[in-house]
Protein backbone atom coordinates (compact mmCIF):
# COMPACT_ATOMS: atom_id res chain seq x y z
CA UNK A 1 0.00 0.00 0.00
CA UNK A 2 1.33 3.44 -0.95
CA UNK A 3 2.52 5.72 1.82
CA UNK A 4 -0.11 8.33 1.03
CA UNK A 5 -2.92 5.77 1.13
CA UNK A 6 -1.71 4.48 4.51
CA UNK A 7 -1.69 7.97 5.99
CA UNK A 8 -5.09 8.80 4.52
CA UNK A 9 -6.71 5.61 5.81
CA UNK A 10 -5.17 6.09 9.24
CA UNK A 11 -6.29 9.70 9.61
CA UNK A 12 -9.74 8.98 8.14
CA UNK A 13 -10.38 6.51 10.97
CA UNK A 14 -8.64 8.75 13.49
CA UNK A 15 -7.82 5.95 15.92
CA UNK A 16 -4.71 3.83 16.35
CA UNK A 17 -5.02 0.94 18.80
CA UNK A 18 -1.81 0.46 20.79
CA UNK A 19 -1.55 -3.29 21.29
CA UNK A 20 0.54 -4.50 24.20
CA UNK A 21 0.09 -8.12 25.27
CA UNK A 22 1.71 -10.93 27.24
CA UNK A 23 1.75 -13.23 24.22
CA UNK A 24 1.44 -13.21 20.47
CA UNK A 25 -1.88 -15.04 20.68
CA UNK A 26 -3.34 -12.37 22.94
CA UNK A 27 -2.03 -9.62 20.67
CA UNK A 28 -3.75 -11.18 17.66
CA UNK A 29 -7.05 -11.48 19.54
CA UNK A 30 -6.84 -7.82 20.56
CA UNK A 31 -6.08 -6.80 16.98
CA UNK A 32 -9.02 -8.81 15.64
CA UNK A 33 -11.33 -7.24 18.23
CA UNK A 34 -10.20 -3.71 17.37
CA UNK A 35 -10.75 -4.27 13.66
CA UNK A 36 -14.20 -5.71 14.35
CA UNK A 37 -14.99 -2.53 16.26
CA UNK A 38 -14.20 -0.36 13.25
CA UNK A 39 -10.60 0.53 14.11
CA UNK A 40 -8.49 -0.46 11.07
CA UNK A 41 -5.16 0.73 12.52
CA UNK A 42 -3.13 -1.01 15.19
CA UNK A 43 0.29 -0.40 16.66
CA UNK A 44 1.74 -3.79 17.61
CA UNK A 45 4.44 -2.90 20.11
CA UNK A 46 7.83 -4.57 20.17
CA UNK A 47 7.27 -5.28 23.86
CA UNK A 48 5.07 -8.19 22.73
CA UNK A 49 7.09 -11.44 22.79
CA UNK A 50 8.13 -12.38 19.25
CA UNK A 51 6.61 -9.17 17.91
CA UNK A 52 8.00 -9.57 14.39
CA UNK A 53 6.42 -13.02 14.12
CA UNK A 54 3.08 -11.62 15.24
CA UNK A 55 3.37 -8.90 12.60
CA UNK A 56 4.11 -11.57 9.98
CA UNK A 57 1.02 -13.56 11.02
CA UNK A 58 -1.26 -10.52 10.99
CA UNK A 59 0.16 -9.35 7.64
CA UNK A 60 -0.67 -12.76 6.17
CA UNK A 61 -4.11 -12.90 7.74
CA UNK A 62 -5.04 -9.44 6.48
CA UNK A 63 -3.20 -9.46 3.19
CA UNK A 64 -6.15 -7.70 1.55
CA UNK A 65 -5.30 -4.47 3.34
CA UNK A 66 -8.19 -4.54 5.82
CA UNK A 67 -5.79 -3.87 8.67
CA UNK A 68 -3.22 -1.07 8.80
CA UNK A 69 -0.44 -2.81 10.64
CA UNK A 70 1.97 -0.60 12.54
CA UNK A 71 4.98 -1.55 14.62
CA UNK A 72 5.33 0.33 17.90
CA UNK A 73 7.96 0.90 20.59
CA UNK A 74 10.53 0.92 17.79
CA UNK A 75 13.70 2.40 19.28
CA UNK A 76 16.14 2.09 16.39
CA UNK A 77 16.47 1.64 12.66
CA UNK A 78 17.43 -2.04 12.99
CA UNK A 79 14.12 -2.84 14.65
CA UNK A 80 12.28 -0.69 12.12
CA UNK A 81 13.80 -2.66 9.24
CA UNK A 82 12.83 -5.98 10.86
CA UNK A 83 9.28 -4.69 11.30
CA UNK A 84 9.02 -3.51 7.70
CA UNK A 85 10.34 -6.81 6.35
CA UNK A 86 7.81 -8.61 8.55
CA UNK A 87 4.96 -6.65 6.97
CA UNK A 88 4.50 -3.48 9.04
CA UNK A 89 2.83 -0.63 7.13
CA UNK A 90 4.14 2.10 9.41
CA UNK A 91 6.55 2.64 12.31
CA UNK A 92 5.85 4.26 15.68
CA UNK A 93 8.43 5.29 18.29
CA UNK A 94 8.09 6.67 21.83
CA UNK A 95 10.78 9.21 20.92
CA UNK A 96 12.49 10.58 17.82
CA UNK A 97 15.36 8.69 16.21
CA UNK A 98 17.06 10.20 13.16
CA UNK A 99 18.34 6.91 11.71
CA UNK A 100 14.84 5.44 11.94
CA UNK A 101 13.47 8.49 10.14
CA UNK A 102 16.05 8.08 7.38
CA UNK A 103 15.29 4.39 6.96
CA UNK A 104 11.55 4.94 6.80
CA UNK A 105 11.96 7.75 4.28
CA UNK A 106 14.23 5.50 2.21
CA UNK A 107 11.49 2.89 1.90
CA UNK A 108 8.57 5.34 1.90
CA UNK A 109 7.12 3.95 5.10
CA UNK A 110 5.30 6.41 7.40
CA UNK A 111 7.13 7.16 10.63
CA UNK A 112 5.39 8.53 13.75
CA UNK A 113 7.95 9.68 16.28
CA UNK A 114 7.14 10.59 19.87
CA UNK A 115 7.80 14.22 20.86
CA UNK A 116 7.10 16.41 23.89
CA UNK A 117 8.40 19.86 22.98
CA UNK A 118 8.14 22.35 20.12
CA UNK A 119 11.84 21.84 19.39
CA UNK A 120 11.40 18.08 19.15
CA UNK A 121 8.36 18.49 16.89
CA UNK A 122 10.29 20.79 14.54
CA UNK A 123 13.28 18.42 14.50
CA UNK A 124 11.04 15.46 13.68
CA UNK A 125 9.18 17.32 10.94
CA UNK A 126 12.45 18.49 9.35
CA UNK A 127 13.54 14.83 9.26
CA UNK A 128 10.38 13.88 7.36
CA UNK A 129 8.23 12.50 10.17
CA UNK A 130 4.71 12.32 8.73
CA UNK A 131 2.65 12.38 11.91
CA UNK A 132 4.16 13.50 15.21
CA UNK A 133 3.11 11.40 18.18
CA UNK A 134 2.61 13.66 21.20
CA UNK A 135 3.70 11.39 24.04
CA UNK A 136 2.95 11.02 26.85
CA UNK A 137 -0.09 13.15 26.08
CA UNK A 138 -1.61 12.88 29.57
CA UNK A 139 1.17 15.13 30.89
CA UNK A 140 -0.29 18.01 28.88
CA UNK A 141 -3.97 17.58 28.06
CA UNK A 142 -5.69 18.59 24.80
CA UNK A 143 -4.50 22.21 25.00
CA UNK A 144 -1.00 21.08 23.96
CA UNK A 145 -2.34 20.43 20.45
CA UNK A 146 -3.52 24.02 20.06
CA UNK A 147 -0.31 25.31 21.62
CA UNK A 148 1.83 23.44 19.08
CA UNK A 149 -0.39 24.24 16.11
CA UNK A 150 -0.22 27.95 16.96
CA UNK A 151 3.34 28.36 15.61
CA UNK A 152 3.16 25.13 13.57
CA UNK A 153 -0.30 25.01 11.92
CA UNK A 154 1.04 22.52 9.37
CA UNK A 155 1.93 19.94 12.04
CA UNK A 156 -0.01 16.68 11.99
CA UNK A 157 -0.27 15.51 15.58
CA UNK A 158 -1.39 12.26 17.21
CA UNK A 159 -1.65 12.30 21.02
CA UNK A 160 -1.02 8.98 22.76
CA UNK A 161 -1.22 8.26 26.47
CA UNK A 162 -4.23 9.16 28.58
CA UNK A 163 -6.64 9.31 25.64
CA UNK A 164 -9.95 7.59 26.40
CA UNK A 165 -13.60 7.63 25.34
CA UNK A 166 -14.40 10.46 27.76
CA UNK A 167 -11.87 12.91 26.31
CA UNK A 168 -11.14 11.78 22.75
CA UNK A 169 -13.54 14.42 21.38
CA UNK A 170 -11.50 17.15 23.10
CA UNK A 171 -8.29 15.95 21.43
CA UNK A 172 -9.92 15.85 17.99
CA UNK A 173 -11.54 19.26 18.39
CA UNK A 174 -8.16 20.66 19.49
CA UNK A 175 -6.74 19.66 16.10
CA UNK A 176 -5.33 16.13 16.42
CA UNK A 177 -5.46 14.22 13.11
CA UNK A 178 -5.76 10.95 15.06
CA UNK A 179 -5.29 9.56 18.55
CA UNK A 180 -3.48 6.55 19.93
CA UNK A 181 -5.27 4.54 22.60
CA UNK A 182 -3.81 1.70 24.62
CA UNK A 183 -5.15 0.37 27.91
CA UNK A 184 -8.28 2.54 27.77
CA UNK A 185 -9.22 0.63 24.60
CA UNK A 186 -7.77 -2.83 25.19
CA UNK A 187 -8.40 -3.33 28.94
CA UNK A 188 -10.88 -6.11 28.22
CA UNK A 189 -8.01 -8.40 27.26
CA UNK A 190 -6.97 -8.68 30.91
CA UNK A 191 -10.12 -10.69 31.65
CA UNK A 192 -10.46 -12.28 28.23
CA UNK A 193 -13.38 -10.01 27.37
CA UNK A 194 -12.51 -9.23 23.77
CA UNK A 195 -16.11 -8.22 23.03
CA UNK A 196 -15.54 -5.28 25.38
CA UNK A 197 -12.60 -4.18 23.22
CA UNK A 198 -14.82 -4.27 20.14
CA UNK A 199 -17.50 -2.26 21.92
CA UNK A 200 -14.99 0.31 23.16
CA UNK A 201 -13.49 0.67 19.68
CA UNK A 202 -16.98 1.42 18.35
CA UNK A 203 -17.40 4.09 21.04
CA UNK A 204 -14.07 5.66 20.12
CA UNK A 205 -14.89 5.76 16.41
CA UNK A 206 -18.35 7.23 17.07
CA UNK A 207 -16.91 9.93 19.34
CA UNK A 208 -14.27 10.84 16.75
CA UNK A 209 -16.86 11.13 13.97
CA UNK A 210 -19.09 13.23 16.20
CA UNK A 211 -16.23 15.56 17.13
CA UNK A 212 -15.27 16.02 13.49
CA UNK A 213 -18.87 16.78 12.51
Amino acid sequence: MDKEKILTKLTDAGLVAVVRAKSGEEAIKISDACLEGGCPSIELTFTVPGAHKVIEELATRYSGGELLLGAGTVLDSETARIAILSGANYIVSPGFNLETAKLCNRYRVPYMAGCMTITEVITAMEAGVDIVKIFPADLFGPTIIKDIKGPLPQAKLMPTGGVDVSNVDQWIKAGAVAVGAGSSLTAGAKTGDYAKITATAKEFIAKIKEARA
